[in-house]
């Protein structure tokens, strides 16, 4: 037999494969992963909301926390698929409308900011994808409707009262506080036994009689990362250094060098350049900031309730979870049905 005919065999043995596989996994991509009610949301559209986050995460993590992740993230795009199904159908069960003008200049919005106003990539870019027009200008619509049923269905108070102002200050205090810092420089001598000692207390003899400090971390420092930087550190707080160079670098006003320290066969000087005292924002800098976020969590916890009340008068059902209740937890996920398995 030829090499020829052999691969022609070969093709026509794999072609029907091939297309068994790819029908297998268009199959998948088009089971339901949930129904709102009479709609259905396929693992296809539970896909398109998370393919991209999904490579990233791929670059991310390996094994089992690479599964995990994916799964957390398709069981979360599979809740909010649920929660806007349920948006539009009570949009569409009271009746509202939306101008078709409306969709155009947001159309037109997406196609300037992604495309720089070039329609003709634009239409390619769908395309490319397997989008119609008409698919997008949908899903452009379902998005606007979405964000404004959110807003429209929420109402919060306008203003938050003095005292949980007050109390979200005092319970967030490090929040709006700087800690107490220092500008230390260091030198590091790694030789051990009395040599070592003897040229660190050298060196402080030698700051204490006027020489730069910068200088000599510069030449003897055997701490290779700020010796060409004349030992500088920075600006550190009480966290980045072990006990025993924290309390004595803090001990240190601006100007002095500390005692030899002798750490895990090291020696070491300390020269602390400036200091900043612990400082604390007032209140009324932080008022408007704090209130704002209180407004916030007050209009996400009353766009959840109002979620929750969309739940209970619906049918939601899940692939792989038995109950009713709209709400996906991995708890409540399959491992064979979930869609962080529908791959």
């Amino acid at each position: 037999m030829s090499i020829r005919l052999a691969i022609a065999s070969i093709l026509i043995i794999l072609t029907p494969l091939m297309q068994t596989r790819a029908l297998a996994e268009e199959q998948v991509l088009n089971g339901i992963a949930a129904v709102v009610n009479s709609e259905v949301i396929t693992y296809s559209q539970v896909q398109d909301l998370v393919g991209t986050r999904e490579k990233s995460l791929e670059e991310q993590f390996k094994g089992q926390d690479l599964a995990d992740k994916v799964r957390d993230l398709r069981l979360a795009a599979v809740q909010l698929l649920i929660d806007n199904q349920l948006i539009l159908q009570e949009f569409n069960k009271n009746k509202f409308s939306i101008p078709d003008y409306v969709v155009d200049e947001q159309v037109q919005a997406r196609v300037k900011e992604q495309f720089g106003g070039d329609r003709a990539a634009f239409i390619r870019t769908l395309e490319a994808q397997g989008m119609t027009m008409d698919r997008f200008r949908t899903m452009v619509r379902d998005d606007i409707i979405v964000s404004a049923m959110r807003q429209k269905s929420v109402t919060v108070n306008t203003i938050i009262s003095p005292e949980k102002i007050q109390e979200y200050y005092e319970k967030n205090h490090a929040t709006y506080s700087t800690a107490e810092q220092v500008h230390l420089r260091m030198i590091v001598l790694k030789e051990n036994g009395q040599t070592g000692k003897q040229m660190a207390e050298e060196l402080r003899q030698k700051v204490l009689g006027g020489a730069d400090f910068d200088k000599l971390a510069e030449m003897y420092s055997e701490d290779t990362a700020t010796a060409p930087n004349g030992g500088d550190w920075g600006w550190i707080d009480r966290k980045t250094l072990n006990d025993s160079l924290t309390k004595m670098a803090f001990s240190l006003k601006p100007g002095d060098v500390s005692d030899v320290v002798e750490l895990a066969g090291s020696y070491y000087l300390l020269y602390v350049q400036e200091k900043k005292a612990e400082t604390t924002q007032p209140l009324a800098a932080v008022h408007d900031d704090i209130e704002n976020k209180l407004m916030e969590q007050e209009r996400q916890e009353a766009e959840q309730k109002w979620i929750a009340s969309l739940r209970q008068k619906a049918y939601i059902w899940i692939d792989g979870i038995t109950n009713n209740d709209g709400v996906v937890t991995p708890e409540h996920a399959s491992a064979d049905n979930s869609p962080a398995t529908g791959n």
